[in-house]
């Protein structure tokens, strides 16, 4: 999720250490953007904002380039991400550092985000061919008789990628890898609130043999994006509804296609036989683990009455114990900094709007100081309902809005009662039950004893209903959306003339719908 939004292009760009991104153009940057450390409000870095006609020259760089990179073939390509993952691997250290400066977050959850970065290189750089190559089809229409039927990808040429704020590397560059793998060239605009980690791994895939120009960084606002979107053959974006809705017009103008994953609401559904200790670890969680900015992060509770105190009272005990601050080694906090500063103040509005409704606050509630960062304390509503933000928009940070059901029926249909549909999650030891009822939440994936997790099972697609996408990443459309398709017909066996051609007659007309009725009656 992200609230950045659309509207511009890029030319040669230097990161804060100095590594080079991007293309030569010819009108330069117009301004530079500030980067800050949301942890301690410090500064640490800036890039810079860059125009359409350096947009242009990006996308003419990659468009020359791509040829090449398409030719040289699936393991080339994927010998390519094997060399990035172990020099990530090796350079973990700067990656994480990189991503807690310019986000906050902890050094866990950077962490895990180089974790599934590291997943992502060594899927598509394995299973990338599998999904691409060419496919026999079979067809019993006695018309296509004798015909050798085939369908194949071809990469779409040029790809645009626009990337969150709050997972730098795995949501922005991670999208790139399949559309790189499927043999296009990319250009990439990270978020202005989080850009340094896309100089790392520009340098990462010059260390890896990319060649020039396949990878392009469009450092800049809204307006840079807009740019990208007008000079490219496809657009991935990861970010808020809202502007998705911009993204997908824009994309619209030249009849672009374009996948969106966009907000989440997701609801974490307890059922009276829940195994309370995990139900309540996970609650804490998945609530608040990278400050709750998680597309896919538990953002309301419904829990059945029986056990809804227990629950309460255990989750609570556990999310007054997180500790909160800049991180300073590794298990030294667990919940970090708000990463993008309006964020912060829809945070403390969604709070507001259902205390004034009739919620009460059990912890938390209020913003914190921590040496000089923008912070939200975790936070435990009670009382909630759906007439209340908390339970219907996307609030992104540490929040846990918990409501209490008379049973499964309730909590399905207040999970549905909702415009997003991402994920969601049910808590029971009867897991033949919980599959029941995890086929009836109106969500792209809904997980049993479990959240989050579905991200990195990358062969299963990872998309959002309603408002929450269009198309989605991981399994073979995360590949497949970035190729344009071609069906080859062969005919092994061609006569003089078909039956059905010209001139026609009584007799071979009788003849083909005789040969119809047979085929289907036989076929049931």
């Amino acid at each position: 999720m992200s609230t950045e939004t659309v509207e511009q292009q890029p030319v040669e760009i230097e990161s804060s250490n100095g590594s080079e991104a991007g293309a030569s153009a010819g009108s330069g940057a117009v301004e530079s953007i500030s980067v800050e450390n949301p942890a301690t409000g410090e500064s640490v870095g800036s890039i810079e904002k860059l125009d359409a006609d350096a947009v242009r020259a990006l996308a003419d760089a990659a468009r020359a380039a791509q040829p090449g990179w398409s030719a040289i073939g699936f393991r080339a390509r994927g010998a390519v991400f094997n060399r990035a993952r172990r020099w990530l691997l090796d350079n973990r250290e700067r990656f994480a550092r990189t991503i807690i400066d310019e986000t906050g977050k902890t050094n866990e959850d950077a962490g895990l985000e180089l974790a599934v970065a590291l997943e992502s290189f060594a899927y598509w750089a394995k299973h990338a061919e599998k999904y691409l190559r060419d496919e026999r089809i079979s067809a019993r229409s006695p018309m296509v008789l004798g015909r050798k039927v085939i369908t194949r990808y071809e990469p779409v040429g040029l790809v645009g990628v626009i990337g969150p704020w709050n997972y730098p590397l795995v949501n922005a560059f991670c999208d790139c890898v399949p559309a790189l793998m499927a043999g296009n060239s990319v250009l990439l605009k990270p978020s202005e609130v989080t850009p340094l980690t896309i100089f790392l791994v520009a340098e990462m895939m010059e260390a890896s043999g990319l060649p020039k120009g396949v990878l392009g960084i469009a450092t800049g606002d809204g307006e840079t994006g807009a740019a990208m979107i007008d000079n490219v053959d496809y657009v991935m974006f990861t970010g808020s509804t809202a502007t998705g809705r911009k993204v997908m017009e824009r994309a619209a103008r030249n009849l672009t296609p374009a996948s969106l994953e966009l907000g989440g609401k997701d609801p974490m559904i307890v059922l009276a036989d829940a195994n309370l200790e995990r139900a309540t670890n996970a609650a804490a969680y998945f609530s608040m683990n990278n400050g709750g900015q998680v597309c896919i992060s538990v953002e309301r509770v419904y829990v059945e009455e029986p056990i809804y105190d227990e629950f309460l009272a255990k989750v609570t005990e556990k999310v007054k114990a997180l500790r909160q601050g800049p991180d300073s080694s590794p298990g030294s906090t667990e919940v970090g900094a708000v990463t993008f500063a309006p964020q912060l103040s829809i945070i403390e509005a969604h709070v507001a709007d259902a205390v004034a409704k009739g919620a009460k606050i059990v912890t938390g509630g209020k913003r914190a100081e921590h040496g000089g960062g923008r912070y939200f304390e975790p936070t435990i509503l009670v009382d909630v309902d759906h007439s209340m933000d908390c339970m219907t928009e996307e609030t992104f940070g540490p929040t846990m809005p918990i409501m209490k059901v008379r049973d499964a029926e309730q909590a399905i249909e207040l999970a549905n009662d909702c415009k997003y549909g991402l994920q969601a999650s049910v808590w029971t030891r009867d897991n033949a039950r919980g599959e029941q009822i995890a086929r009836r939440i109106e969500a792209g994936a809904c997980l049993v004893n479990d959240a989050q997790i579905n991200y990195a099972a990358f062969g299963a697609p990872m998309g959002g209903w309603k408002t929450s996408g269009v198309g989605s990443r991981h399994g073979s459309n995360g590949i497949r959306k970035y190729c344009k398709t071609q069906t080859l017909s062969v005919n092994r066996m061609p006569t003089k003339r078909e039956p059905y051609m010209f001139p026609y007659s009584k007799r071979t007309t009788n003849l083909l719908n005789r040969a119809t009725k047979f085929v289907h009656r036989r076929a049931g």
